[in-house]
């Protein structure tokens, strides 16, 4: 006996008991006494009337440096630039990255932005490119720093294609942006730990959540002692261990001079690029963001590029350290080895591994490797 207007869902029509014809009665006067008729009139209104406002979307962002760092500004930025894509992003800066993950995983931030040391748990396709050596080209026995980030562009572009978006996805968790974070370069406190062969019996720190690091420091003879993003620095400053792997952005946030003292260096030789990832669940987000997200962090990869130079840049010159020719390749053999090891136990990628592979041979065709079966999985 209830019926909306076609024209007009505001206007309910209510039998007359009686039998006469329907009442043209509208139900928004809360004088006037219509009985149980007008009560459910009322609520058949209310369920025209436009849907409450969408909550926010809430985003942890990992920053040693909270809300006073680049990658928390660049956030802001992000948050502002996303909203013509129908978001409305509520940033929350951590200083500790254990935690805004677990924020994210136990459903307190419904994205995190984090390295991918930590986001691999959700997508560990992307997260290959963390893998040790697996953007790192050598050419005639030297660091080619500039094909080893081309490698990453290369990869990051090939991850934010339309044509990767199914690979991006794993269950409710869907991938919104790669960018780097820069080399990870060997901090040591004495110049004499000039190689491998040195390092023997040095103890590295290894963060606890990534297992595979201390896998490999062991196999180079090293001793790995367990640590975190919130307590390496200050490990390694304090004279707890003696090797510490870390990019250039955290050199002076973290005072690292202090644990290099006089006698200290930075090998000038990435065991890897690492990058910060974004993760969001795809059930919080309008449909399509992730594609539109992708873009945006890749359109903003030279950007982040400037921005790692002019952080090496913080190192004073004298506290480099090149490795010899002959160390250069030898390192990067070692660390393929200890890549394919990891993958065979499951801490790395294979389809990841294949994906960066390819396009490292792309990028330098003449690497030893490129002509070897390995990492066809």
């Amino acid at each position: 006996m209830l019926a909306a207007f076609a024209g007009d869902p505001g206007l309910i029509r209510c039998a007359n008991p009686s039998g006469d014809h329907p009442l043209h009665t509208p139900v928004f006067h809360p004088n006037r006494a219509l009985g149980a008729c007008s009560l459910v009139a009322l609520a058949a209104a209310l369920s025209f009337a436009p849907a409450a406002q969408a909550a926010k979307q809430k985003v942890c962002v990992f920053d040693i440096l909270g809300t006073a760092g680049d990658g928390y500004n660049s956030a802001k930025d992000y948050a502002l630039e996303m909203q013509k894509f129908g978001a409305d992003i509520e940033l929350k800066a951590y200083i500790d990255e254990r935690v805004a993950v677990e924020d994210f995983r136990t459903g307190q931030c419904d994205a995190v932005m984090a390295t991918a040391l930590r986001t691999r748990q959700f997508n560990a396709m992307t997260a290959a490119l963390d893998s040790v050596g697996a953007s790192t080209i050598v050419r005639n026995g030297k660091l080619d720093m500039a094909s080893s980030i081309e490698v990453v562009r290369k990869t990051v572009q090939t991850f934010a294609s339309p044509k990767a978006a199914s690979l991006m996805v794993n269950g409710n968790f869907e991938v919104g942006g790669i960018a780097p974070l820069g080399a990870a370069y060997a901090f040591v406190n004495d110049r004499a730990i000039s190689n491998l062969e040195a390092s023997s019996g040095k103890r590295v720190a290894a963060f606890d959540h990534d297992k595979a690091q201390a896998q490999l420091i062991s196999r180079v003879g090293a001793r790995p002692v367990a640590a975190d993003v919130m307590n390496f620095g200050t490990m390694f400053n304090n004279g707890n261990v003696d090797v510490v792997m870390a990019p250039s952005i955290a050199f002076k946030p973290l005072e690292l001079h202090k644990g290099m003292g006089t006698k200290g260096a930075v090998h000038r030789f990435p065991l890897t690029i690492l990058t910060y990832q974004m993760i969001f669940k795809r059930d919080k987000f309008p449909e399509g963001y992730g594609q539109k997200s992708r873009e945006i962090w890749f359109s903003r990869f030279d950007t982040v590029i400037e921005l790692i130079k002019r952080a090496d840049a913080t190192i004073p010159a004298k506290f480099w350290m090149d490795p010899s020719p002959e160390d250069a390749e030898r390192y990067i053999n070692l660390m393929r080895d200890g890549r394919i090891e990891m993958a065979e136990k499951g801490f790395y990628d294979k389809k990841g591994l294949k994906i960066i592979k390819r396009i490292r041979c792309d990028v330098a065709p003449a690497s030893s490797d490129c002509g070897q079966p390995t990492e066809n999985w």
